[in-house]
């Protein structure tokens, strides 16, 4: 699977989580992140990063998905950060 392929499930992954009643907590970081002036396509990245870092660790470690690892990572995205990336352009 190619990097954007993943990029691109995460992202999708994200959509159905901040649609799911079952992880409302997505959705109160997404409205959080936005609240805090980050545009709405930042914060779905964010949020994707934070999922694709759990699932990553998940395969590592042989384990289970660890949503209270992904709530604390997702707890830990501040309104203001910007992937390096995004840094070296400005």
């Amino acid at each position: 699977m190619s990097d954007d392929a993943f990029i691109n499930d995460l992202l999708a992954a994200v959509e159905q989580q901040l649609a799911a009643p079952q992880t409302r907590y997505v959705a109160k970081t997404y409205e959080r992140l936005i609240g805090g002036g980050m545009s709405g396509q930042d914060a779905k990245e964010r949020i994707a990063a934070c999922l694709g870092e759990e699932t990553d660790a998940m395969w590592r470690g042989k384990r289970g998905f660890d949503e209270k690892s992904y709530r604390s990572r997702l707890d830990a995205i501040r309104a203001d950060e910007k992937f390096e990336e995004e840094d070296e352009e400005e």
